[in-house]
């Protein structure tokens, strides 16, 4: 009998908040062709990803510190977490590994074969696809899994961003902070390149190209980012009865010289406090775990940013991390995958 396993996957983080560390790891992480993807030229993209990291190497490593626990990298001693907790619940191995830094997709997959394992389950901890995401860790531990493991059968959980199980963990889980006063809700996700969005869209006859086309109902909605955002937002709203004047959605996290998704987190922070909306909280949806964007960049940043704005409250959401809510949907959708028809 085939004997299974799940593999949590996650982003990653430099092993040290020490300059060489982190440049090892933004090497590694903006180094990955589905994140940069330009210039084509492989050799001029890689003088652009080091002419990159020697602009923000030291300046990463100083906003790493900020956040940096006595036990590690918040987002890997979280998703450690989180791998104990859902392991409590299952009769079945459940291992981690991130696509950047340790531990590692090739050390990982080689322990798995080394447990027999021979049908394994990827559950990206991205609810939203996206090519430099999404894709980029499925396509890695695909391609090094048909060298360290070519009998193992891999299969893997589609993007959640409208499944109700989820939605309904990310309500419950903002719910005690729903109920404080508040004049705005804002969703920030995590920006990509607009161009990747057409890139995305195989007809190349919708992204970009049909009116509101994140709103008109169409296939390539399966590998569209924003399209996901913007879904996984309104069943949100509908699900915790948000009124539609009291919430938006934003993007973060954007490198410069080509446009990204808009409106951008840090103008809306401007944007809000002019129109009166002085206390603001804010959910960053794409995230499921802790992170250098959701603990730097926005409940330090961007607090500083909304105060200096004329904000006078700021509160930044946690995520879902290893809260009871996430643990059981993970449990439930894996639960789901052992009881069909080819699972051990």
């Amino acid at each position: 009998m085939a004997k299974s396993a799940v593999l949590l996957l996650n982003l990653g983080s430099p092993d040290s908040t020490s300059v060489p560390d982190v440049k090892r790891y933004l090497h590694e992480f903006l180094g990955d062709e589905r994140v940069i993807d330009k210039p084509d030229n492989a050799f001029l993209r890689s003088l652009l990803v080091r002419f990159i990291i020697s602009r923000r190497a030291a300046a990463s490593a100083h906003a790493y510190s900020t956040i940096w626990t006595d036990e590690g990298s918040p987002l890997i001693v979280t998703s450690q977490r989180t791998q104990v907790k859902l392991q409590s619940q299952l009769d079945l191995p459940v291992a981690l590994a991130m696509n950047y830094g340790n531990p590692s997709i090739p050390a990982t997959l080689a322990q798995l074969q080394a447990q027999d394992v021979t049908r394994l389950l990827l559950f990206p901890q991205y609810p939203h696809y996206a090519m430099s995401s999404w894709e980029t860790v499925v396509v890695k531990v695909r391609r090094e899994a048909a060298r360290i493991a070519p009998a193992m059968q891999i299969e893997c959980v589609a993007p959640y961003f409208a499944d109700a199980d989820y939605i309904a963990a990310l309500v419950a889980s903002a719910r005690p902070h729903l109920a404080q006063p508040h004049d705005h809700l804002l969703f920030s996700y995590h920006s990509i390149p607009t161009r990747h969005l057409t890139k995305a869209d195989s007809s190349h006859a919708h992204c970009q190209v049909v009116p509101d086309c994140c709103n008109t109902c169409s296939p390539a909605h399966a590998t569209c980012y924003k399209a996901q955002c913007v879904a996984t937002t309104k069943a949100f709203a509908a699900a915790a009865g948000l009124d539609p004047a009291k919430w938006s959605i934003s993007f973060q996290s954007r490198l410069a010289n080509e446009p990204w998704l808009e409106p951008y987190t840090d103008f809306e922070y401007k944007r809000l406090a002019a129109a009166g909306k002085k206390r603001l909280l804010v959910i960053t949806p794409a995230f499921v775990t802790d992170c250098l964007e959701t603990l730097e960049e926005i409940r330090v940043r961007g607090a500083e940013d909304f105060a200096a704005a004329g904000g006078q409250a700021f509160t930044a959401i946690p995520c879902l991390n290893d809260q009871p809510v996430w643990i059981d949907f993970l449990a439930k959708r894996i639960r789901q995958w052992q009881q069909s028809p080819t699972a051990a």
